[in-house]
């Protein structure tokens, strides 16, 4: 075997910081006689380097090479991999497990969906009454741009660091094992919350699209009365939708797809219906509420204050980066537009309600069945009763949406926790032919079984709870978002943020004041003593978890494998002048 030398492309030693998430190396090396002594250069990943070293490791230490005999040091540039140490082998980067199987359209509608539930449709109402038409609008303008600075986080972040589970790796890299465990726990407990949450609404829903649907009481826990019919379907729908995520991601997306274009043909009729039948005499006394400019002003920054819970849900694209086919600037790029379409959607539906009912008509909605006032808007618009189920079946479907979504995102995280080690192995197990965390997905899928059996009350708490772990979740992400600015500087970023010490300065704090409003009593979010013991036993949980899992995964035990990029991936990633050949 001829002298072998271990070649990289990227930067110099002094900046192997910068590219940790590459995994792509020339091996150059000269040919064996029986193919004519000729040199040449080839790329090939990095489990395929670890191998061959392995397998040869004998023939290397009898080689003439610069490493000592009894220990072969590799030092690979931008992964800080050390391998083969004492004749073990330790690598900090893999190829991922994931099937690439979503496109643009699939990542944009996973996360469009996931902001829009059912909340466009059973409070809009109170966002009116409470800031007016105008002031609601400007309020989720407002919110959309404090929610759009932690956008611009999770966009420059996903591009750089295409790992299932999104905040799991980012705050790894910024904080250390510790800060990613908490974290990722709270983002777990934001989508598990939400999944259990609209599988307990959506039978609901039916309710209103079938008076007679309830038969057979079973009993009433928390004022909510459960019925064998109710409990029957919540129980069927929640198999179905975790057994297509099994099946597969792609199929989750088209399910997706579907119900997303549902979503909008309902919100665009709806809109252009009232716009058509609406009249600008109903808008009287209700662009505004308040007597003066400051109450006017109050109310629609108390809007603008709620409504950054509305828009939770687009973080789940970083989740499922590793099943992303499109460029890692497009991810970017995806993530931003989604967030800015989830602002128009409601700013659009708050219009159409108030162009088409005055304040003394949505009043009298308010009170009706459910309250579900958007409903009585379309019925209104449309001079037919029928068209509100028609918006309700719409409804519906973001319930299912947001679902979907959440159980995409909190599976990944859970995944991502337990390739760790942090959590259970067991979760970090793929379905053998679809490729979907199977065992992750079966916990969550038997946790929205489970507590449909305690009725909507307590599923308000846990949503509640759950939404303060999202926004803690979001505030930690922001941080490693300014920590690896000054960490990694060198670090490709495909989506590159500018002005990235105001933009994470506005993420953070926006993020800070979203949790701050839980904590503080009298905010209108401040948690309540239920919920703040299911925030309590979910934290106690992971010191459990935690625990058990140093003791019986050792060194193991919150530790990070980087997945290596595709080569053509990275290729694009890197300008030219980067694609370099530098020798250890």
């Amino acid at each position: 075997m001829g002298r072998t030398g271990i070649y990289a492309c990227g930067e110099s030693v002094s900046r192997r910081n910068s590219l940790e998430s590459v995994a792509l190396f020339s091996l150059k090396q000269e040919a064996p006689a029986s193919i004519g002594g000729s040199t040449f250069t080839y790329y090939i990943d990095i489990t395929k380097i670890i191998k061959y070293y392995t397998l040869h490791i004998e023939k290397i230490n009898k080689a003439e090479a610069t490493v000592p005999s009894d220990t072969v040091l590799l030092l690979f540039l931008f992964c800080k991999v050390i391998c083969v140490i004492k004749g073990e082998c330790h690598m900090a980067a893999k190829k991922s497990s994931f099937d690439k199987v979503l496109n643009a359209w699939d990542v944009l509608v996973i996360a469009f969906g996931a902001m829009i539930g059912w909340a466009w449709v059973v409070s809009t109402g109170d966002w009116i009454t409470g800031g007016g038409v105008l002031g609601a609008m400007l309020g989720f303008a407002i919110g959309g741009v404090m929610i759009f600075f932690v956008g611009l986080t999770y966009a420059e972040l996903t591009s750089a660091m295409p790992q299932c589970g999104g905040e799991h790796v980012f705050s790894y890299k910024a904080m250390g094992p510790v800060g990613s465990f908490i974290c990722t726990w709270m983002i777990v407990l934001g989508y598990v919350s939400v999944v259990c949450f609209e599988a307990c609404a959506l039978p609901t829903i039916l309710v209103y699209l079938f008076p007679d649907f309830l038969m057979g009481y079973l009993y009433t826990i928390g004022g909510f009365d459960i019925y064998a019919t109710w409990l029957a379907a919540a129980v069927i729908i929640a198999v179905a939708i975790t057994a297509i995520n099994i099946i597969g991601a792609k199929t989750a997306a088209r399910l997706q797809t579907i119900l997303t274009a549902i979503i909008g043909g309902v919100g665009i009729v709806f809109v252009a219906a009232s716009v058509l039948t609406g009249s600008t005499a109903n808008l009287d006394g209700q662009l505004f509420m308040g007597a003066t400019t400051s109450e006017m002003a109050k109310g629609t920054l108390a809007i603008a204050v709620m409504t950054p819970f509305y828009f939770i849900g687009f973080d789940v694209i970083p989740q499922a980066a590793e099943e992303i086919s499109v460029s890692l600037q497009k991810i970017g790029r995806i993530l931003i537009l989604s967030i800015v379409l989830a602002v128009l959607f409601y700013a659009l539906i708050i219009f159409g309600v108030g162009y088409v009912m005055n304040n003394s008509e949505i009043a009298v909605a308010m009170k009706g069945v459910g309250g579900l006032v958007t409903a009585d808007a379309m019925a209104v618009a449309f001079g037919s009763s029928m068209m509100a189920k028609v918006l309700i079946i719409g409804g519906l479907c973001g319930v299912v949406t947001s679902w979907n979504s959440f159980l995409i995102g909190g599976s990944r995280a859970m995944y991502s926790m337990a390739e760790s080690y942090m959590i259970p192995h067991t979760f970090a197990k793929l379905h053998d032919k679809y490729k979907t965390p199977v065992n992750a997905l079966l916990l969550i899928g038997v946790l929205s079984i489970v507590a449909l059996f305690f009725g909507r009350k307590m599923l308000v708490w846990v949503v509640d709870a759950g939404n303060f772990g999202g926004c803690m979740a979001y505030c930690m992400v922001s941080i490693s978002f300014l920590l690896l600015r000054k960490k990694a500087p060198d670090m490709v970023r495909p989506y590159k943020v500018r002005h990235y010490k105001f933009v994470g300065a506005m993420a953070v704090l926006m993020s800070a004041f979203m949790v701050v409003m839980y904590i503080v009593p009298g905010s209108g979010a401040a948690l309540a003593p239920q919920e703040w013991g299911m925030v309590a036993g979910w934290s106690l949980l992971g010191v459990i978890f935690g625990v058990y899992c140093k003791a019986k995964y050792g060194e193991r035990f919150a530790t990070h494998i980087d997945v290596a990029m595709d080569t053509e991936v990275r290729e694009a990633a890197l300008p030219s002048s980067e694609l370099k050949t530098v020798k250890l």
